[in-house]
């Protein structure tokens, strides 16, 4: 009886021992489930539609222009510029014109509102060889792609076509990169644009952007290129645009790698969480819709897809 007692109580403890094991396990905290990382835009600009080059966009005073009788004095050859101007819709967003040394194109960017503390740092090319351009101020550079200096309030980028430094026929020697950059400087005070520049049919998405941004946008560049309808909304920490081009044969983000998410609005439509972005093809049309912010934030495909929504009817009829 005694052993029949005992090896009860041992089976009662073990019993005990099993069912505490099991109750501290269903108390216990589950295994948490990990929460997929928000996607945020890395980019700076976004892409640009086919035709933005000057041939077409916006009227008005431009730095190309007024500099075009100063460097063909300068370099004793012919420097001219295509007539009008266009805005890259990035942070900080570049007003953009074209100068041509003869042939050779030369894409001069003026920002569009005032300079914030990370604006040069922002435009200045990574990765690549940047050294100091001291004779323009204490955070002017120089690479083999670009000078970036501030005037006044402004900030400037000029890019060569074909970079600096590098064989003539293909680019631009730092010498008269930096004779630009001279002529340039002097031009920019005189040749700033006002800061709204609206079209009544952007105006359709304005309370849209307008939510994104969380502000009263203090930049507008609406205009139209070779037809195609371009909106830009902006403040200095976002910008939001739609890019409308007619007769784009391809959509160079369907290329990528990995490939791009498809999107549940044209035919066919693409999400690219990673650059803030949009794109779809609606018959002739291929439409970018971008939204960027400093710093990042997730850009979603809701947000994108209400802020083009207004303007749909336009880009299906």
């Amino acid at each position: 009886m005694r052993l029949a007692a005992g090896l009860v109580l041992v089976l009662a403890v073990s019993g005990c021992t099993s069912g505490c094991t099991v109750a501290q396990r269903a108390d216990g905290l589950r295994p948490s489930t990990p929460v997929p990382t928000a996607v945020v835009p890395t980019v700076i600009a976004p892409p640009q539609a086919e035709g933005l080059d000057g041939t077409a966009g916006a009227p008005g005073p431009q730095v190309c222009t007024a500099i075009t009788r100063t460097l063909t004095a300068r370099f004793r050859g012919p420097v001219t510029a295509k007539p009008y101007a266009w805005n890259d819709g990035g942070l900080p967003a570049m007003d953009l014109c074209t100068l041509l040394l003869g042939d050779l194109p030369v894409t001069i960017g003026v920002s569009a509102l005032p300079v914030q503390p990370d604006t040069l740092s922002r435009l200045v090319e990574n990765p690549g060889s940047v050294e100091p351009l001291p004779e323009f101020g204490p955070d002017a550079t120089i690479s083999e792609s670009r000078i970036v200096f501030r005037v006044a309030d402004r900030a400037v980028r000029i890019m060569p076509a074909g970079g600096i430094d590098r064989d003539p026929a293909d680019g631009i020697e730092r010498a008269r990169a930096v004779a630009i950059a001279v002529a340039v400087r002097a031009a920019v005070p005189k040749s700033l644009r006002p800061a709204r520049q609206s079209d009544e049919t952007c105006q359709l998405s304005t309370s849209a952007a307008e939510r994104f941004v969380q502000l009263q946008v203090q930049l507008r560049r609406d205009y139209r290129v070779h037809g195609a309808l371009t909106c830009i909304w902006g403040t200095f920490d976002a910008t939001v645009s739609v890019v409308e081009a007619f007769n784009q044969t391809t959509i160079p983000e369907a290329d990528r790698v990995p490939a791009p998410a498809f999107a549940p609005l044209g035919q066919p439509g693409y999400y690219l969480p990673d650059a803030g972005e949009l794109v779809f093809r609606q018959g002739k049309r291929v439409v970018r819709v971008t939204a960027l912010t400093n710093p990042p934030r997730e850009v979603t495909l809701d947000a994108l897809t209400t802020i083009v929504d207004p303007l749909l009817p336009l880009f299906i009829n």
